[in-house]
């Protein structure tokens, strides 16, 4: 097929990232992963299929994770040139994934080797992806970031497809129209010929398929976002809590939901711990500056952390937590973020790697403790309201509290780790996550890009990237609970097993 096989598979997958957030290339993304399958599919060995998955892997996961280095620009125990190679070294990893997938479409693919591709080879090689970024984002307590799915967002029509089957599940069905533009390339019809009007069909549906608009008297949600980078933050304290104040507004008639974003708010706000630990900022003063801007039916949630202690006193441990404030400055509710960031909120193996000059990317010395995990909380006039911190919002499946359904997700995050790369993907996949779950997401960053969407995933306010402002609006209504919002990830385990069963029911008919 070409005389540099492995050259061209990495350059595809690094030219395939440009589909995602900011470029969204994503007819370009589609075009390389064809190409890519048809590398796969020609190689001579399983050993040359495996290589060929694992070098598109890392070109792809290397360009599309470029960000990671700014994280690295914050934390004085960590060089920034180290981020360069901690991007490419994650790679390294990731690029297992597909190099996965591969292997195991490579291996049954038709039984002649010069055999063009079939309908067979494309359905396993999507029901192998689907198992393999499921497992990308559980294994080592999983990398979930840019699922081949939220390619679709500017085509949203077919993003709402994870309504049903989730983004696992929509990741493999992208794998099947990308072989679907491979097969039609090699003058083979028929699966182009359902999957590519399907796939027409859907993304013509976004203009028929709208969230209802909020009710007039519906109450407000309004979201800060300050313009202040982790490099300004350094004993700015003072100056956070100030320009989150005045960015707050002034009450109104109808009660008022305030999100402040993730990492500006680095005082003490509970009160009752040893006074050594307040300093000259005590919890009660601090708390009653934020509830002067709140009317009486007012809640007002901020990031903050909160300690535990043993018996003498002593930190016994700490949370990235949402701390929710009222108009009498009383806390009315916490959150503690449960799905932690490794190497960011928590090292692991501190015992090899600490020696080694090892240190989190979070200025400290402390570790956070997970918290229970996805919860709703149900506060007067605004009914059960789930928070989600940060990079917890990214897991498909795994933002909504089974127990109780929330009306909306707010989602305080810190994009200024991400830079410019980082920050607009991360707002895709909480625009997957509406989507799939039916529920609008509310997200406040410190830089941007902060921004209100609605249930079926539409933009209805931002802030944009490294810009002061606030946007207030009725909060959005949520949908009824889309099928997998019932189901869960079990829809992609059974997709997988659809399309796998389905691949050998054709192979056999051919035979």
């Amino acid at each position: 097929m070409t005389r540099h096989p492995a050259l061209l598979s990495l350059i595809l997958g690094a030219v395939a990232a440009c589909g995602f957030a900011p470029l969204d290339l994503w007819p370009v993304a589609l075009a390389c992963l064809a190409a890519w399958l048809a590398l796969v599919h020609a190689a001579s060995t399983l050993r040359a299929a495996l290589w060929r998955g694992w070098l598109f892997g890392l070109g792809h996961f290397t360009i599309n994770n470029n960000w990671f280095q700014h994280a690295f620009d914050f934390q004085d125990k960590m060089p920034p040139v180290l981020g360069y190679f901690a991007a490419v070294a994650l790679a390294l990893y990731l690029a297992v994934y597909p190099m996965a997938a591969a292997g195991i479409a490579w291996r049954f693919r038709g039984r002649a080797a010069d055999a063009a591709p079939d309908t067979a080879y494309v359905l396993v090689f999507a029901a192998a992806w689907i198992a393999t970024e499921y497992l990308r984002a559980v294994l080592f307590t999983g990398y979930a970031w840019d699922p081949l799915g939220v390619l679709w967002l500017p085509a949203i029509g077919v993003a709402r497809v994870s309504t049903l089957v989730g983004t696992y599940a929509l990741s493999g069905l992208t794998i099947v129209v990308a072989g679907s533009l491979l097969m039609l390339a090699k003058r083979r019809w028929t699966l182009p010929a359902i999957v590519l009007p399907v796939t027409a069909l859907a993304a013509l549906s976004a203009l028929w398929t709208h969230a209802p608009a909020a009710a007039p008297d519906a109450p407000r949600v309004r979201v800060v976002q300050p313009n202040i980078g982790n490099e300004a933050r350094t004993g700015a304290g003072e100056r956070s809590l100030q320009a989150l104040i005045r960015l707050s507004g002034r009450p109104g008639p109808v009660p008022r939901l305030i999100v402040w974003p993730e990492g500006l708010i680095v005082d003490f706000l509970e009160s009752g711990y040893p006074d050594y630990i307040y300093a000259d900022r005590r919890p009660f003063w601090l708390r009653s500056r934020i509830a002067d801007v709140l009317g009486p039916r007012d809640l007002l949630l901020t990031n903050a952390p909160r300690l535990g202690f043993d018996a003498d006193n002593d930190i016994a441990s700490a949370a990235n937590s949402v701390l929710a404030i009222g108009p009498d400055a009383q806390i009315r509710g916490t959150y503690d973020k449960a799905h932690l960031v490794p190497y960011g909120e928590y090292l692991p193996m501190p015992w090899l790697l600490r020696p080694l000059g090892l240190a989190r990317l979070v200025p400290g010395d402390m570790d956070f403790s997970p918290g229970p995990g996805p919860r709703a909380i149900d506060w007067p006039g605004f009914g059960p309201v789930g928070l989600q911190v940060c990079y917890e919002i990214i897991f498909s499946g795994e933002v909504v509290d089974e127990a109780r359904r929330p009306r909306i997700i707010l989602n305080p995050s810190n994009d200024a780790w991400f830079g410019k790369w980082g920050s607009p993907q991360f707002l895709a996949q909480a625009r997957l996550r509406a989507i799939e779950e039916g529920l609008p997401v509310v997200r406040s960053t410190p830089t941007g890009i902060s921004a209100i969407i609605a249930a079926d995933g539409t933009l209805l306010a931002t802030v944009p990237h490294e810009t002061a402002g606030a946007i207030e609006l009725p909060m959005p209504p949520a949908l009824p609970p889309t099928l997998f919002a019932r189901t869960g990830n079990a829809a992609a385990a059974i997709v997988a097993a659809l399309l796998f069963a389905l691949a050998i029911a054709i192979r056999r008919r051919a035979r």
